[in-house]
């Protein structure tokens, strides 16, 4: 059964410091990626940390392995742009998505 996982991605090797997010390579084919993980459920929140160099998601999967899974056919993950720091299951207690 599906449940809440909360994911830390990173900037990874080939991110370019002086662009901003949209002017990395790729970025299209990223951000329709991520749209459609978001379309589909899978991500139900996401985005940048502000003033670091993290993403924060939150995803409903059945088991860490699906996350990995999925977000590797990311062209931003195949290409060193972003990497996964960490996968931990979520307990939403407030609120509610």
């Amino acid at each position: 059964m599906p449940r809440l996982f909360a994911v830390i991605r990173s900037r990874g090797p080939a991110w370019i410091a002086a662009r901003p997010m949209e002017e990395q390579d790729e970025w299209p084919a990223h951000a329709a990626f991520m749209n459609g993980l978001h379309r589909d459920g899978f991500v139900l929140l996401g985005g940048p940390l502000e003033g670091t160099a993290d993403v924060l998601l939150i995803a409903r999967a059945n088991d860490v392995d699906e996350i990995r899974s999925r977000l590797s056919a990311d062209s931003w993950t195949r290409n060193g742009l972003l990497r996964i720091e960490q996968v931990v299951p979520w307990t939403l207690r407030l609120g509610a998505l």
